[in-house]
């Protein structure tokens, strides 16, 4: 599903995606519509525009995600704005791309995010992760992570896939799947985006 205030942007991107094999089962024109969408269609994945009428993108995602959980939702944004950013990570999205990204870009955080991974644009997650860990470095690590699982995060971290993890590591995917669980555990993580947060503010990780 589709929701963006710009119909170009919305046009542009249905038969883009639609030529890539994607089926667009509907489209937004604000905040507001998104969720009665989101309900109504109960899309798999979702590609939101940041800034919309009546209900933004960050709002309409919270509010899909407390009533739908198993929507995965990918944020587009025009600008790097580092606290819209870690809102929409608090809000439980999925994914997060510039605008200014190509459409093949675009197609491959779908399917990665539809494989229950997060996809991050590079640029957005530097500053993004950066600013977090700017505004709570002084925060104390509560929990400890083995360093078998720090590893495993610093990859994460360094934009690694599951299978990446584990080609470098030298490990099953099964057995970083493992690292992972524990990893969300330890760290009250949600999500390998939570848990990358997290492990940030307590310096257990770094970004390059």
């Amino acid at each position: 599903m589709l929701a963006d205030d710009h119909r170009m942007l919305r046009e542009g991107l249905r038969r883009s995606m639609a030529e890539r094999g994607f089926n667009i089962v509907g489209e937004a024109r604000d905040g507001a519509e998104a969720v009665e969408l989101a309900a109504a269609l109960r899309p798999e994945i979702i590609l939101m525009d940041v800034t919309m009428p009546e209900i933004d993108g960050v709002e309409a995602t919270r509010q899909i995600k407390a009533r739908q959980p198993e929507i995965r939702i990918i944020m587009l944004t025009m600008h790097a704005d580092q606290d819209v950013l870690a809102e929409a990570i608090r809000a439980g999205a999925n994914g997060y791309l510039v605008k200014d990204c190509s459409t093949d870009e675009i197609a491959a955080a779908i399917e990665t995010v539809a494989g229950g991974e997060t996809a991050l644009s590079p640029r957005l997650a530097v500053s993004m992760l950066a600013e977090v860990r700017r505004q709570d470095g002084h925060a104390e690590a509560d929990r400890v992570i083995t360093r078998r699982e720090e590893e495993v995060l610093q990859l994460i971290a360094d934009g690694c896939s599951t299978p990446e993890v584990a080609e470098q590591l030298y490990i099953s995917q099964k057995t970083v799947k493992n690292h992972l669980a524990s990893i969300y555990q330890k760290l009250d993580a949600r999500d390998r985006t939570q848990a990358v947060l997290a492990a940030v503010r307590m310096g257990i990780v770094t970004l390059d």
